[in-house]
């Protein structure tokens, strides 16, 4: 009677690991190959933090935002994560913001010293790399300005940004407005030459670099509880993430992800300030979070990459970013 019994509760205890598993609900998640996309996700993923609320993410990656966004009104993706260009898409009303990931500092404009150039100014007539509708393009737009400069004004070579990278390497190019790893990649390959004309930072003073989560009307519509539940998990991931004493643990998840050495990971945990949950909950509550995203669509409006003012609670759910933290 006894045996019997153990063997109905261990046959019980399997069902029940069954129903939770078939329960789970299975996500597609975009992300872009550096740390700034990862470092919450893939710690989520890696303390099973998304597996608590019962979600199963699989990562997929991608080269940049825009090209996320087109995936998720595909229906292939669930959930993705954008950098700062490609928020012009979520004030033109094809996503929404649901979770503000960090505000970065991983865009620069990269330039061969021995091509003539020293100055913004220095950047006309020469050939220029850069990646349309991300941030490449943001930054590029704005170190020209700061000489007078238009797109106009210089050879522009759209391209994708693996393709930026060997186009500078090869000495192709003059210049180029990229991020990070690719940032590193390029003045690594020849430190003597190539430099760094500007960041993020340079720019501070008309624009902030938000980067976000992101999902689609139709999906938040159908699936609210849902985003909600990844929301609350990546608020765990960050509160891990954004302690330094977990920088080398996490940038080693991000290497494995993105298939790079460790080195490489671990020197992208300077491209921005890793805010924990409170600091983003306090934000949204406060109306930091909102200022940071009226300046960025002042700078796109500004460029006329955006036509006109949209509110910004029209495309960011704020209340996902404080029911999150309940």
């Amino acid at each position: 009677m006894k045996k019997l019994l153990t063997l109905v509760l261990a046959v019980a205890m399997l069902l029940s690991i069954g129903a939770v598993s078939a329960s789970a609900e299975d996500l597609n998640i975009a992300y872009m190959p550096n740390y700034a996309s990862l470092w919450s996700v893939v710690t989520g993923i890696q303390m099973g933090y998304f597996e608590e609320e019962g979600l199963n993410v699989k990562l997929v990656e991608f080269a940049d935002g825009p090209t996320i966004i087109a995936a998720m009104e595909s229906g292939s993706i669930d959930m993705g994560y954008i950098g700062p260009g490609a928020h012009k898409l979520c004030i033109n009303g094809r996503a929404k913001i649901f979770m503000l990931s960090q505000i970065g500092n991983a865009d620069a404009v990269l330039a061969r010293k021995s091509r003539g150039i020293e100055t913004y100014a220095d950047l006309k007539g020469k050939k220029v790399g850069y990646s349309s509708g991300t941030s490449s393009e943001m930054i590029l737009q704005y170190a020209l300005e700061e000489a007078g400069l238009t797109m106009n004004d210089i050879q522009a070579y759209e391209m994708e940004v693996s393709s930026l990278v060997s186009a500078m390497v090869s000495g192709s190019i003059d210049a180029c407005a990229a991020w990070s790893p690719s940032t590193a990649t390029i003045i690594a390959s020849d430190p003597d030459d190539i430099f760094s004309m500007c960041s993020n930072v340079t720019f501070a003073d008309r624009s902030v670099s938000p980067a976000s989560w992101i999902v689609l009307s139709g999906y938040y519509g159908d699936h609210q509880e849902i985003v909600l539940r990844f929301a609350r998990a990546l608020y765990k991931a960050m509160d891990y993430g954004s302690d330094p004493a977990n920088f080398e643990q996490v940038a080693k998840w991000v290497a494995a992800q993105c298939g790079v050495d460790y080195e490489i990971a671990a020197a992208q945990t300077g491209d921005a300030a890793w805010p924990s949950s409170a600091e983003i909950i306090a934000g949204a509550q406060d109306g930091t979070i909102e200022g940071y995203y009226k300046v960025q669509q002042d700078a796109f409006i500004a460029s006329g990459a955006v036509e006109k003012e949209v509110p910004v609670a029209d495309y960011v759910l704020f209340d996902i970013m404080i029911e999150a933290g309940k």
